[in-house]
């Protein structure tokens, strides 16, 4: 059995008050949670995902809808222990989203206590709730969910929905990363490897190791991991951040063929021209994938090359021809996530003292030394070069050359399947890569992504899973709520919007609900006629003595 779905229309409430009628009536503090359960209700984004869920069960006590909105709240929450969830229940707004059906507040006369009583969504509680499904549900129904199964869904379902909501940016950028997920050495968790890593947590070869110093040997460590690749989707602009695609495999397996066809998924999901352009590192070199990318699903991939390629060498003794334009690149315009002429004039004034101070401190710091004094970058590139020969498509290779005060020189190399005598463009494309590393740091370090508490594999897909699908839907409501200041902010200073902002009285009539100040709804009611301020007092009375009733009853332990 689903639970109610209620929709805002205060005139309505307002008409049904005026006589006398409302069939429930309770004091909320509004929060951003509410809100953002609200939009994605009403856009039908719940509907689709709890339509989609690859669920193991074929009777389902609790809609799966709820189910996914528990998981969702826990996430925003930055909570991962689903004993953890009436805690969240307690103290965020996603109840107010769904109604009184969904739960209840009530305060206990004898001890003061609060009480969240949620009757269920089936007729199986001997006691009242303080939550609307049992945490020990949602561990059971995430465990037994295939792992293989959740990753197809998100990736396949949630991208369809997203697409759908038109979230999908016209430039359509793609950009593809791996990362490894740190778990604690013990065997127990499922596909998990143990690996060597060097002080920089980069995997090391036994060949790679023994070519170390001894030095550097003493710095290298064992680590039990598992590796996550993905794909981000955002514009230009960093306006947002969407990831679009996701596996987690073994950390000993190769990250190249698995993006390719994460690539290759997502086109079939959302269609050809829908994604564009595909950002890669180097660690996604393959010249016959590339070309595949290009051929069949029609989008261009930029990525670097190494220096020990022979395609390096013959693109290098090409740029040496004077015929070669260099261009003077002076990098990708900063993004402000507040215009200064919006501020006001004492921000403004404070900032052009701080700007002042940091540059009378840059004077008195030693200059750096020459060969890493860095005194300009110049682009060029060759459109129609064909030396690589597993890659069938003809390539554009943009030159960066970085000039130091010493005089010498570095050059490194992009190639670019799209054709263009723009090589800023380029290399300012290739500038968005270190957005993904910037998400993997905060979902890291801020969204706990690896602080998994349980070992089964199926529960470490599924607490990735919904971290990501959290951060997207999040994305997506701050972005369509004019909030692009909030999108490239860690969790926690996202999460502070959680707080309550404002304080209403909620007033729920066959269906419906408005949202009062409690100056409003009390100068309403004082000015009703005898008869239906009677009747509003008589229900009033009638909703305490039931609620007191239900509070002297708690679920034992």
């Amino acid at each position: 059995m689903d639970l109610v779905v209620f929709e805002q229309d205060k005139p309505f409430v307002l008409q049904a008050l005026g006589q006398g009628e409302f069939d429930y009536i309770e004091a909320a503090s509004e929060v951003v949670e509410t809100e953002f359960f609200r939009f994605i209700k009403a856009r039908g984004i719940l509907r689709k995902l709890a339509q989609s869920y690859p669920s193991p069960r074929k009777k389902h006590d609790v809609p799966l809808f709820l189910y996914i909105s528990a998981n969702l709240s826990m996430r925003l929450h930055g909570v991962h222990a689903f004993h953890a969830f009436p805690m969240v229940v307690r103290t965020g707004g996603m109840l107010h989203a769904f109604g009184p059906t969904a739960g209840k507040k009530v305060t206990d006369a004898e001890t003061g206590e609060l009480h969240v009583l949620c009757e269920g969504t089936n007729q199986k509680n001997a006691y009242p709730r303080q939550s609307p499904c049992d945490p020990d549900y949602l561990r059971k129904l995430s465990k037994d969910t295939d792992a293989a199964a959740l990753m197809g869904w998100f990736n396949t379902e949630a991208l369809k929905v997203l697409h759908s909501r038109r979230a999908v940016d016209k430039a359509g950028l793609l950009i593809g990363d791996a990362s490894y997920l740190f778990v604690p050495d013990n065997p127990n968790y499922e596909g998990s490897v143990r690996m060597r890593f060097d002080e920089h947590n980069h995997p090391l070869s036994k060949k790679e190791y023994e070519q170390l110093s001894p030095q550097q040997k003493e710095r290298t460590q064992w680590r039990r991991c598992y590796k996550m690749v993905t794909l981000l989707h955002t514009n230009r602009q960093l306006e947002f951040f969407l990831f679009v695609g996701v596996r987690i495999i073994s950390g000993k397996a190769h990250e190249s063929p698995v993006l390719y066809e994460m690539v290759r998924h997502c086109v079939r999901t959302t269609g050809k021209g829908v994604f564009k352009r595909l950002i890669l590192d180097r660690g996604f070199i393959d010249g016959e994938s590339i070309g595949a990318v290009k051929q069949d699903l029609g989008i261009d991939v930029l990525i670097p090359i190494r220096r020990n390629m022979d395609v390096y060498d013959d693109a290098m003794g090409l740029f040496k021809e004077r015929s070669v334009k260099w261009e003077p690149y002076t990098g990708a315009a900063s993004r402000s996530s507040t215009p200064s002429q919006s501020r006001p004039e004492s921000l403004r004034k404070r900032e052009r003292a701080r700007q002042e101070t940091n540059e009378k401190i840059k004077e008195q710091k030693p200059p750096p030394p020459p060969d890493k004094a860095l005194v300009k970058t110049e682009v060029a590139a060759i459109n129609g070069f064909r030396s690589w020969s597993s890659c069938p498509v003809p390539l554009t290779v943009v030159a960066n050359r970085e000039t130091f005060a010493d005089g010498h020189q570095k050059t490194w190399l992009l190639i670019d399947t799209a054709e263009h005598d723009n090589p800023c463009a380029s290399r300012s494309d290739y500038a968005l890569r270190t957005s993904i590393e910037e998400r993997y740091r905060q979902l890291k370090c801020f969204a706990e992504l690896t602080h998994f508490t349980s070992r089964a594999f199926s529960m470490v897909v599924n607490q990735v899973i919904f971290i990501l699908l959290a951060y997207d839907l999040l994305q997506f409501y701050l972005f369509r709520h004019a909030r692009k200041d909030l999108t490239n902010k860690p969790m926690p200073h996202i999460r502070q919007q959680l707080l309550p902002s404002d304080n209403h009285v909620i007033v729920y009539y066959r269906n419906y609900y408005g949202l009062f100040t409690p100056m409003e709804l009390l100068g309403f009611a004082v000015n009703l006629p005898e008869e239906p301020r009677m009747k509003i007092g008589q229900k009033c009375r009638r909703l305490c003595r039931e609620l007191n009733g239900l509070a002297l009853q708690p679920r034992p332990p």
